[in-house]
This record gives structure tokens, sequence and C-alpha cells, in this order.
């Protein structure tokens, strides 16, 4: 693994449609696939850096991808970034790693990837965490968060944001209270913006999924901040009315990212929520919680 930049490099793997996606690699056991937000700068590694490796120490294999079109991931500019087509590029890289069975993490936009993953592909997820999912509300929802319009406001300036503005969007959009933003995380997320294009965030297209949620076939954990200014809080609802099998947890003063924000409630939650299917926890699990 390479730590030349602020954000380390790990492994690609060469997925059927041509696409190579970047992911890190840690741990062994049980497969654990981590799946990141959208917006400016966004890479697996900033999303999960304080979780991941906590996993693996408690005995799971944990692959933290970047989702094509982010981090050190393939960005095709003569691709729509639909949902469709991040799910194939999720299970096309999964293929080639040779999992068959996993559990997956997904953040917002990768709560909508990680919610398609396992309605296309039953045999594949054995369960499901989701913080504050995308997908589960109308889009005119979703483009009348402040957050989300902010974030938009950021793409639409052209060309590469300040340091200020990214500032600006992260402490407002992502956690609720602003000392999380640290000088390290913006310098990770300016770098990986330094490598993006704008076909990603003016091509996206994610389906309303609020009534399939009733097809999943697998256990559901959902995180949510009650200070959420990027979700619409229709999709609390939309989970609560369609989702079977699923616990939910809901933090006060706690913006979009539960996973930095309550970094330890969240990594300790997870590994009992997984412990839990599997009928006994793992001696390096038991040690975690």
């Amino acid at each position: 693994m390479q730590h030349s930049h602020p954000v380390p490099e790990g492994a690609y793997v060469e997925c059927h449609n041509g696409q190579r996606i970047h992911y890190l690699e840690a741990g062994e056991g049980p497969v654990l696939v981590l799946l990141h937000g959208s917006g400016p700068g966004a890479s697996g590694y900033s999303n999960f850096k304080g979780n991941y490796p906590v996993f693996a120490r408690a005995g799971y294999r944990c692959l933290v991808l970047d989702l094509v079109g982010f981090g050190y991931s393939d960005k095709p500019q003569n691709v729509d970034y639909t949902l469709a087509f991040f799910v194939e590029c999720v299970k096309q890289a999964l293929d080639e790693m040779g999992v068959t069975r996993c559990s997956v993490v997904g953040n917002s936009l990768g709560g909508a990837v990680a919610i398609g993953l396992a309605l296309a592909h039953v045999e594949l997820v054995e369960r499901l965490i989701l913080l504050a999912p995308g997908g589960l509300s109308a889009r005119e929802e979703y483009l009348a968060m402040p957050a989300m319009q902010k974030m938009f406001e950021v793409y639409a300036t052209g060309g590469a944001p300040s340091a200020s503005s990214m500032r600006d969007l992260f402490e407002f959009g992502l956690v609720y209270d602003p000392r999380h933003i640290s000088d390290s995380l913006l310098a990770e997320r300016m770098h990986i913006m330094g490598l993006m294009n704008a076909q990603v965030m003016a091509t996206m297209a994610i389906p309303e999924l609020a009534e399939r949620l009733a097809e999943l076939d697998c256990p559901v954990l959902v995180f949510w901040g009650s200070n959420d200014r990027m979700m619409p809080e229709s999709g609390i609802l939309a989970l609560v009315r369609h989702c079977q099998a699923m616990k939910m947890i809901m933090l006060s003063e706690c913006g979009h990212w539960v996973m930095v924000e309550h970094e330890a409630l969240f990594n300790r939650e997870c590994l009992a929520f997984l412990a839990d299917l599997t009928g006994e926890a793992s001696p390096a699990a038991e040690a975690v919680l």
C-alpha cells in the first residue's frame, strides 16, 4: 500500500465492463464490503478510516471500495452514472475478488448502491448496514435539502473548489459538530477532488427504492442522525414502513456522518449486529465489544 498521498492507495481490480475499481483491504474472515457516499473528493478511506480497521481486528475481511467515479477508481466521461451502473461495477469487482457472500455497509449514495446490490443479487448479500441511505425519497425532496443545494453550488462553480468552500460544505452538510472536519480530512478530500470530473454528479440517477425495500431478503441495521441536512426525513418513514427485519438507531446531535461523529458507538453496534446474526462473536470481536 502506498502512503505518499493524503489518501492511501491500495489495490485495483479490473471489471468485465472495462472499469478499474480501487479498494483497500484489511483483515481475514467473513467479508464486509464498505461503500462510501458521494460529493466532492469522496472516497472509501475518508468515509470509513475510523471503522474498517476495527472491523478487521474483530475478524472480518474488509473491502473498502471506491465507487466508480470517485476515489482512485476509474472516472469514465462517456457513461451515465445510474444506480444500475454502480451496482454492476461493485458486483463485477467482487466477482473478480472471489466474493460469493458478504455483508455490506453503505453510507448515503453507498447505501443506495448497497440496497440495489441486495435487490439484484439476493444470493450475495447476507446483511445490510445503512447510514442515511439515498434512494428512498423523491428527487425533488433531495434537491430541496439545504446541504444538497450547497453541494451542487460547489460543483457549479466550475474548476477546482477552494479549500474554504469545501470546508464550509463539509461542516454544514456532513456533521453536526464542525470539529470533526479536520485539516487532514480536508486534505484528503481536496486531493481526490483534483482527480474527479463533473460527469458523475451531472449524470447521477438514483431511482426511488422505497417500495422495493419489502423485497430485501436479509436483516438490516440503519443509522440516522437527527441533524442530517443531506437526506430527507421521508427516508426514515420509508424504511419503517417497508423494510422488514430492520433495526434503526437514531442519534441526536448527529449529522450525515454517523460513522465519524459517533465512531465508537457505530463500530460497537455494527459488530454486535454482525455477531447476533452469526450466533457468536469471534474472540477478536468480543475484545472490541
